[in-house]
């Protein structure tokens, strides 16, 4: 199951990343953490870094330096108005979607 799941991921990951971060401001490596610990164990951390990048420069999100211990400030990521917009839509698809597979799956056409 590992593989299938990892492609069907990539699909969603975007939408994954602003629901997390419309509970709470998170920075790369506790939402690379946070997956982790719910059995997503196969995500590179770099691939959740571009990936916020991505929504960053879509302006999907807040960014917020805040000074680290150790080493530079990180990046705070948080959801802003577009972002939830975007979210909202991405909700709306996902339920169009799982309705219509859970269809299927039952046999119906």
């Amino acid at each position: 199951m590992g593989k299938q799941v990892t492609e069907m991921l990539k699909g969603t990951l975007e939408g994954v990343v602003l629901a997390i971060l419309s509970d709470r401001p998170a920075y790369g490596y506790e939402i690379t953490a946070w997956l982790r610990d719910q059995g997503f164990t196969d995500i590179a951390e770099g691939t959740i870094y571009a990936l916020l990048v991505r929504v960053e420069r879509r302006g999907l999100v807040d960014v917020e330096k805040v000074p680290s211990e150790k080493g530079p400030p990180r990046k705070v990521y948080s959801l802003n108005a577009q972002g939830r917009e975007y979210l909202e839509e991405f909700w709306k698809t996902w339920t169009f979607l799982a309705e219509r597979l859970e269809q299927l799956r039952k046999g119906g056409r």
